[in-house]
């Protein structure tokens, strides 16, 4: 039996579009030669002729970003303060490892234009089209027109987006870990922002995020070459960065597929 590895995870740089302007990284890049100076402080009196090779601790960067940047993957706490109907939600370092690493599914919703919120009898159509009988703690990605935009001014609108009812329809049956290579789950804003202009329904709004709520369940977002899965069998492994109380956590997120 042979294993491939798929890297379902953007690269973090300075020039891919994958975030509005206002957030994304800055990535500071340090040759060997432009540490010697934060070496020579751990060995006072040796030049930097002296030091091996002449160069200093080795390449190194600096990254500003926040941690919703790159293929990430959100815990409850980002969409509400509660979950499950009132408890505390949980946090990114709170969220259990058994969650993160699961047989994955992959739905696609290519087909579905730009702005189009996905219905839970969606979900179920897709489901019987694949046959797959969904089970508990299954990692579901949906695959988007979104994928293919990456990188151009056009990636923030691309995709649909899952609808509260879509969310549940997931949540209820026990799945915990959710994805999109879209930069939200939800439909992007500005098709949002049109059907609350036109219906003043502000529960619009975010509302497959909201769905946390009701029952906690975590996503990942900006997820990478979901085109080439298959339907399902194969595993998802996402584990997050664990930083103290946040709402999201990087991830190399990566399907596994054992021939």
């Amino acid at each position: 039996m042979s294993r491939r590895f798929i890297d379902l995870s953007i690269t973090l740089d300075n020039d891919t579009v994958a975030d509005p302007p206002f957030m994304r990284p800055k990535i500071t890049y340090q040759t060997h030669l432009e540490t010697v100076a934060e070496m020579q402080p751990f060995f006072p009196g040796v030049t930097a002729e002296q030091l091996p090779g002449g160069m200093g601790f080795g390449a190194a960067e600096t990254v500003t970003l926040t941690t919703h940047n790159g293929t990430h993957l959100d815990a409850p706490w980002h969409y509400h303060p509660t979950m499950n109907g009132g408890e505390r939600a949980i946090t990114i370092d709170e969220v259990p490892l058994d969650w993160c690493f699961r047989p994955g599914v992959k739905l696609d919703f290519r087909a579905f234009e730009d702005g189009y919120v996905v219905t839970a009898a969606d979900v179920e159509a897709e489901l019987a089209r694949i046959g797959h009988d969904l089970q508990p703690l299954d990692i579901v990605l949906i695959n988007t027109r979104a994928g293919s935009a990456l990188g151009s001014p056009d990636f923030l609108n691309a995709g649909c987006g899952m609808g509260y009812e879509a969310t549940m329809y997931l949540t209820s049956r026990g799945v915990r870990v959710t994805g999109t290579d879209a930069w939200s789950w939800d439909a992007p804003f500005s098709y949002t922002a049109k059907r609350v202009a036109e219906t003043g329904d502000t529960s619009l709004i975010w509302e497959g995020h909201k769905a946390g709520r009701d029952i906690g369940y975590c996503h990942l977002e900006k997820l990478h070459q979901l085109e080439v899965l298959p339907p399902n069998g194969f595993t998802v492994s996402c584990f997050p960065h664990k930083i103290r109380g946040a709402s999201a956590g990087w991830t190399r997120a990566v399907a596994i597929i054992d021939d």
